[in-house]
């Protein structure tokens, strides 16, 4: 039978300490305590490696192989419709390669108990959907004579999107400078304060159309769905501190596959998470098994300077001290030009550079070495 003292025997100390903590929050039979030893003596040895064991290695093939059978464009669609994410190979390209938006962002959007309705689901839907004028306007002409760029309202489209025209007129005022706005009956009319060419007229149409009126920047698609019994946003574009900002949101479960805008709202540690949370989602949408210590692995490599470091030549590779490692990566020439002028010296440490001049590599026996003491002579 499986009990604390062969659990205290296995793991370290401390480690052994945490499980009989948790242990003891709750109450077992002794079968059940059994079962539990076992199960940690069996997750805790799995989870040992040799010493010399090259796991980064292991780490780097057992992420990359799935991977070559992963396909090249593939679409997730969140929520009922509409909103089609990236997947496949060119998601966990995006991930490794830190990129600062996706080509795709998306947000999931919870809601807090007092607000999980779908009346002010959508009530929430239509105040964070980013409206600009050109979504609620039928026309917008240049008349050259006056100097002045008219705009005429979609009445349809101002009443299903619930903007006002004083809010509009506001939004151009602040977002156009050296102009009057002024409205209309059923058009708004912005007038440049000098005069203007009709080239630069048609640059003031341009951004007058592209202003947002209404919502929060970059939030162009909101879908609502119920979700066992819930109420869940799933939106195209992402805006993170702002959403969390909006009166019945829930912020602890509310998230974006925005890596980078997680790691400046939350800080490194919630960044690290949502990279191993977005690559597992990644491989296990395509039924591609990975351990998840292999992702957790790169997490850690990735995060551990308190910043977000892409993998290749502008992150963690190109930053090696290893001058030959450097350039067996990529930019070979440059790397070792470089290290003649600057007179850098390699002490050949890792296994790339190792390899390379074929030499014995620093991992798995090659880690020790072995000595001989004879013995004295009487």
């Amino acid at each position: 039978m499986s009990t604390m003292k062969e659990l205290e025997q296995v793991l370290p100390p401390k480690l052994y300490e945490k499980a009989k903590e948790e242990l003891g929050r709750f109450k077992l039979t002794d079968a059940q305590k059994k079962k539990s030893i076992e199960k940690i003596i069996e997750l805790y040895r799995k989870s040992r490696f040799e010493p010399g064991e090259a796991f980064g290695m292991v780490a780097a093939q057992s992420i990359s192989e799935p991977a070559t059978q992963m396909t090249m464009r593939t679409y997730h669609v969140a929520g009922a419709a509409a909103i089609q994410v990236t997947r496949g190979l060119p998601r966990m390209v995006e991930i490794f390669d830190a990129r600062r938006v996706p080509v795709t962002p998306a947000m999931t959007i919870y809601l807090k108990k007092a607000y999980n309705t779908s009346e002010k689901a959508l009530k929430i839907a239509s105040e964070i959907r980013e409206i600009k004028l050109k979504d609620i306007i039928e026309m917008a002409t240049i008349d050259i004579l006056n100097q002045e760029i008219e705009a005429i309202f979609d009445e349809k489209m101002l009443k299903e999107n619930s903007v006002k025209p004083n809010a509009i007129q506001t939004a151009l005022k602040e977002g156009l400078k050296g102009v009057n706005v002024r409205l209309k009956a059923n058009s708004v009319v912005i007038k440049p304060k000098e005069e203007m060419s009709v080239k630069e007229l048609q640059k003031i149409k341009a951004k007058a159309i592209d202003t947002r009126v209404k919502g929060l920047k970059g939030i162009s698609h909101v879908v609502i769905t119920n979700k066992e019994g819930d109420w869940v946003l799933t939106t195209l574009g992402s805006n993170l501190a702002k959403v969390l900002d909006t009166e019945g949101v829930e912020p602890t479960n509310t998230t974006t596959n925005n890596i980078q805008e997680i790691y400046k709202v939350f800080g490194i540690e919630a960044a690290r998470m949502m990279i191993i949370t977005e690559a597992m989602d990644t491989l296990e949408n395509q039924g591609l098994d990975v351990d998840v210590r292999h992702i957790m692995l790169v997490a850690d490599v990735m995060t551990s300077d308190g910043t977000i470091r892409a993998i290749g030549r502008y992150g963690i590779a190109g930053a090696k001290g290893s001058v030959l490692a450097r350039a067996n990566f990529e930019e070979t020439i440059k790397h070792l030009t470089r290290a003649a002028i600057t007179n850098e010296s390699d002490n050949l440490e890792s296994i790339v550079e190792n390899v390379m001049i074929n030499q014995v590599v620093p991992a798995g026996t090659g880690m020790f070495d072995l000595i001989y003491k004879p013995k004295e002579k009487k």
